[in-house]
């Protein structure tokens, strides 16, 4: 200032620039508060900070069968009326809405069908009790053949037997014959006997010869009769069997088609009671989201949504997204703060002890694959040892939730240089995959 005034002839200040100077004391209190802002800045290099991880999501069901969930119409057909609006809180079995068939006969055809299916499955079953009781029947009337005919063949070897003892005693006979004849001739030549005698020793040993011839000639007829008798035993059985085989291949049949007509039964006893069903019920307590189906117009198939149902859900958790990069840090039991939208909260990232407005949880769960754009899901639960979370009034499923996933603690100037820089944070001098090290 002084300077300036020189360079314009003046030898001393101007009044009005003396006004408008500043104070010694302000200048003193602008330099120690400036001081003290360096130091500040200096100290704060040194406070604790804690690192996270951040994530973002939605509040969901821990069950996934708690999660929404359709309601499918059971039957071909129209909506006739709703019985619920969106909004109406069902319990399980609440009717839903009421479905009509584009046929008002179908349910009496289905079952004049069904009554047609079952008078077929009745003659089938008929057909087979009786090939059960053919089979029966010649299986016993085949054993009792082959017993008579067994029979026949161990009297024919009897009479066989006394065949055999006929030509022995035949031979004997014949044998006796002979020697008697030769006497006979002997006691002619010495003329003690007459030729009378001789002819009738003559004719004796010719019914002996006779008398073993036809002996022999039995036997071999014998033989002949249980030869035959034999094969007349594989023949029963032969004849037999083939007419056994055929009616069991007939009962196989038979029971093919009983098994048949009881499976077509069965498919036309579900249709008849889907079609006689033609109702749709709430499956389990919630509140009905949506209605998906126009009354009246739209044409339905049996496995279509009609509505969209949101079960009342005991247990809540949030589905947090995270960034890649920071998956492997997270690991099962981390303390994880929360904040729900439309829940008034002030969150200060690295002291969550001065947050206001937020909630603790426990991460349960981290995916091993990502959703296919990076990021990896993991889900919190509540935290036993935190505050409870808000009630199903402000909590509902669906609403957006941000999360910080708690790391360890560190300087708040190491965290400041790592955010400059990009670095990720890190939680134990170990690679990630290895035990953790130190305490968070």
């Amino acid at each position: 200032m002084n300077d300036t005034l020189d360079l314009v002839g003046a030898s001393e200040p101007l009044p009005a620039l003396k006004l408008v100077g500043s104070t010694r004391f302000a200048r003193w209190l602008a330099t120690w508060l400036f001081v003290l802002i360096l130091l500040f800045v200096a100290a704060l290099g040194f406070a604790p900070w804690v690192q996270t991880v951040v994530g973002s999501g939605r509040v969901i069901a821990l069950n996934p069968v708690d999660r929404s969930q359709t309601i499918d119409a059971p039957v071909e057909g129209r909506i006739r009326r709703w019985a619920v609006v969106e909004g109406t809180k069902v319990k399980t079995g609440d009717l839903v809405a009421e479905i009509m068939d584009n046929d008002p006969e179908v349910l009496l055809r289905r079952n004049e069908e069904l009554t047609a299916v079952n008078q077929r499955l009745e003659q089938a079953k008929l057909r087979v009790t009786s090939l059960e009781s053919s089979l029966r029947q010649l299986d016993l009337t085949r054993r009792n053949e082959l017993l008579a005919n067994s029979s026949r063949i161990d009297m024919a070897k009897a009479t066989g037997t006394a065949a055999e003892q006929q030509i022995r005693a035949g031979e004997a006979d014949l044998l006796a014959a002979q020697q008697n004849l030769e006497r006979r001739k002997l006691s002619v030549e010495r003329g003690l006997s007459s030729i009378r005698d001789l002819e009738v020793g003559q004719q004796a040993y010719q019914t002996a010869a006779a008398n073993l011839d036809r002996f022999r000639a039995n036997l071999t007829a014998n033989r002949n009769d249980v030869l035959a008798r034999q094969a007349d035993q594989d023949r029963i059985e032969t004849a037999y069997q083939r007419q056994i085989n055929d009616a069991q291949a007939a009962l196989a049949a038979a029971r093919g088609d009983v098994q048949n007509f009881t499976a077509e039964m069965k498919r036309m006893q579900i249709t008849v009671a889907r079609q006689s069903t033609q109702t749709v019920t709430a499956p389990r307590d919630g509140t009905i989201f949506r209605l998906l189906a126009q009354p009246g117009s739209e044409l339905l198939k049996s496995g279509d949504p009609v509505a969209i149902l949101i079960p009342d859900s005991a247990v809540l958790t949030v589905e947090l997204h995270l960034d890649g990069r920071d998956t492997p840090l997270v690991h099962k039991g981390d303390k994880v703060r929360l904040e729900f939208e439309g829940w008034p909260s002030v969150q200060f990232t690295g002291w969550p002890s001065v947050a206001i407005g937020t909630f603790g949880g426990r991460v349960f769960l981290v995916d091993q694959t990502d959703d296919g754009k990076g990021k990896f899901r993991i889900l919190v639960e509540p935290d036993p040892k935190d505050m409870a979370w808000p009630n199903k009034t402000y909590l509902r499923q669906g609403v957006r939730a941000n999360g910080w996933v708690l790391l360890r603690e560190v300087r708040l100037g190491w965290e400041l240089w790592r955010q400059f820089n990009g670095f990720p944070p890190t939680i134990a001098d170990k690679e990630p995959g290895s035990d953790k090290g130190g305490k968070k």
